[in-house]
């Protein structure tokens, strides 16, 4: 379980799967936070999908976030790179009563400090929708740049959409930690 002032990331547990069923389902969420089209999945299959994720640590790292002791998204760190030491970052909050208020880009930053410091990469990455601006503020905001640009890559929601690449590197998160690291507090 990793902790910090405003969201908790912790494992998946089996009575979490209705709640990240019902987030997954809801197609303006999707539309927010992928790039493949909106299919409707039973809740067996979400089920399924993230078991065979957490079969597959080397893989994938996945959290579910919860705030004020609800489950509000998940994250993760997947595409783990072991000789680069580099990995993607992704990361969905569900619960519309939770955006704009800091609660991503919170997980984002315990996330960070997960990646850098307890597993030592040297580069996180991510992709996002060049049109999704608030997405784009919050890395921004925890230290992402853009690195580039796909013009109209992606058809979402009736349009060609740009797909951007963001990064960071292990020194600028260093530098822009408090005190060279996060104040995410590990915690079991």
């Amino acid at each position: 379980m990793l902790k910090g002032d405003k969201v908790v990331l912790r494992a998946v547990e089996s009575g979490d799967f209705p709640r990240l069923h019902e987030m997954s389902s809801d197609v303006g969420v999707h539309l927010l936070a992928d790039d493949e089209p909106f299919i409707p999945h039973s809740l067996e299959q979400r089920e399924a999908e993230i078991k065979d994720w957490l079969k597959k640590p080397e893989q994938v790292v996945f959290f579910v976030i919860e705030a004020d002791g609800r489950l509000i998204g998940d994250c993760a760190l997947h595409h783990l790179d072991s000789t680069s030491r580099t990995c993607a970052l992704g990361i969905m909050i569900g619960d519309r009563a939770y955006w704009d208020k800091g609660y991503g880009s919170a997980a984002v930053r315990i996330l960070l400090d997960y990646a850098f410091r307890l597993r030592n990469f040297h580069k996180v990455w991510l992709t996002v929708r060049g049109d999704n601006e608030r997405a784009v503020r919050a890395y921004t905001k925890c230290g992402f740049v853009e690195e580039g640009r796909m013009r109209q890559q992606v058809w979402i929601d009736g349009a060609y959409r740009d797909w951007v690449y963001m990064g960071i590197l292990r020194e600028q998160w260093s530098a822009a930690a408090p005190g060279g690291e996060s104040s995410a507090d590990g915690g079991g």
